[in-house]
């Protein structure tokens, strides 16, 4: 791989300990934006799933040089392996530091070296200059891999799901921020709040359905002649529980938005799990797509992190 003079480098950790928020996706669907822009992208899965590996369209049980070989070059005995070492390309344009379930078998490890939370850090010095943006998706944990990973980042992105708890994962987190702050000194923020599945699937398809196409004069006078429907028990209910949500929504998005500076919601849509099953980021299969629109304006929004 050719090394390449870059401009100002930004490293940016996507984090939540909990599982489902849509840390991977967040993260590969803003690199994907931003490659398309003609940023040159590193994605770094430091998480064991590999999901974000396999987002991208790499098989993580290759025998390709890993993450787990990266930290465990850390480890007296084990082979000297760089950052250099383990990056590839994808089709889609982003660059890859890949992951896979060995990497579980390194975290017991680094608690034996004193450097263990700048490991990742210090790997990343080298190769910084090829890229513009770094982004580190991390584990839903709250161990090594997601220290290291605050650690090296200049910019924090915290994903969150919009299920009823989503605000009780804040307090650990900020939990970790504090202990990285006594015992490292380095201060943490989080830039970025990013809401995932934000509504119900489908919402948006069944409100058009509802409504007559505007200039259209038959859909009007149909409309406009049908005998005015009855809602159903069912419907009423339905309505309901509907106005029930949204109030929920509301309230929550409030209650994110005086804990987060910046906060960005993202609509449920299936194209998401289409492009993760082509190994690709929505901006590259469906970036018209309701998700594709609002990951683009945080894409642009990171872009100027820059």
């Amino acid at each position: 791989m050719k090394i390449q003079s870059g401009d100002i480098i930004t490293t940016i950790t996507f984090c939540h300990h909990k599982g489902g928020t849509g840390k991977t996706t967040s993260c590969l669907n803003i690199a994907g934006f931003c490659s398309l822009a003609g940023k040159k992208v590193l994605v770094v899965d430091c998480d064991p799933q590999a999901n974000a590996t396999a987002g991208l369209g790499v098989f993580p049980e290759s025998a390709r040089k890993n993450m787990y070989d990266l930290f465990m070059s850390r480890i007296e005995g084990f082979p000297q392996v760089k950052m250099i070492d383990i990056i590839c390309s994808t089709e889609s344009g982003i660059d890859l530091a890949p992951s896979n379930l060995d990497l579980v078998g390194a975290e017991p490890y680094l608690y034996g070296i004193a450097s263990r939370a700048e490991v990742l850090r210090d790997a990343l010095l080298p190769v910084k200059p090829i890229y513009d943006l770094i982004l580190i998706d991390t584990p839903p944990s709250m161990g090594q891999f997601v220290i290291n990973g605050l650690v090296a980042a200049d910019h924090i992105i915290v994903t969150l799901d919009s299920g009823s708890f989503a605000l009780n994962g804040v307090g650990p987190l900020f939990t970790i921020f504090k202990d990285i702050k006594e015992d490292l000194g380095k201060e943490l923020r989080v830039d970025m709040a990013v809401i995932s599945r934000w509504g119900e699937a489908g919402e948006d398809e069944a409100d058009k359905a509802r409504e007559p196409e505007k200039g259209d004069l038959v859909s009007w006078l149909r409309s406009f002649l049908t005998p005015h429907h009855v809602l159903t028990e069912e419907e009423k209910y339905a309505h309901e529980e509907h106005a029930k949500e949204h109030d929920r929504l509301k309230e929550m998005l409030a209650g994110i938005e005086t804990k987060f500076s910046d906060v960005h919601t993202v609509p449920y849509s299936p194209e998401v799990y289409e492009a993760q099953k082509r190994g690709m980021p929505i901006s590259h299969i469906a970036p018209e797509s309701s998700a594709g629109c609002a990951y683009k304006i945080i894409a642009d929004e990171v872009m100027r992190w820059t």
